[in-house]
Order: C-alpha cells, then structure tokens, then sequence
C-alpha cells in the first residue's frame, strides 16, 4: 500500500461484512440517506454548481469566452 510523506496511507479499505442481517443493512442504508441529505443541505448550491461543471460536455467545458482572434 502506497502512503504519504506523513506516513499516512493513500486510500482507506471499507469491507462490508457479508453476514449483515437485512435489518442491519436497512440501516446503514437509512444512515447513507441521512448523511446524503446533511449533506445536500449544508452545500446545496455550491454541489448543483459542481454537479454542473463535472456533466458538461467535454466541448463546452474547454471552451474560453474568448473571441478565438
């Protein structure tokens, strides 16, 4: 595993238990809606204009406001 100049690892593993009951994992699910919703609320326009700028075209992204001469 590759790591940082403070000895820190590049990447944290998640491995999901495969012995979850349903009810367990319904609520991890709930916790991730939670966390999603906290989320959107707290950065709203500054994640719409993100969101935004990531799914534009590659075309329109590189193009200036710039006259081409």
């Amino acid at each position: 595993m590759s790591k940082t100049a403070t000895g820190l690892p590049l990447s944290i593993s998640l491995e999901i238990p495969a012995t979850w009951t349903p009810e367990q994992a319904h609520a991890i699910i709930e916790l991730l809606d939670d966390l999603r919703d906290k989320i959107w609320a707290h950065y709203d326009v500054q994640l719409l204009d993100e969101f935004r700028e990531h799914y534009r075209p590659a075309s329109i992204r590189d193009q200036t406001d710039d006259p081409p001469f």
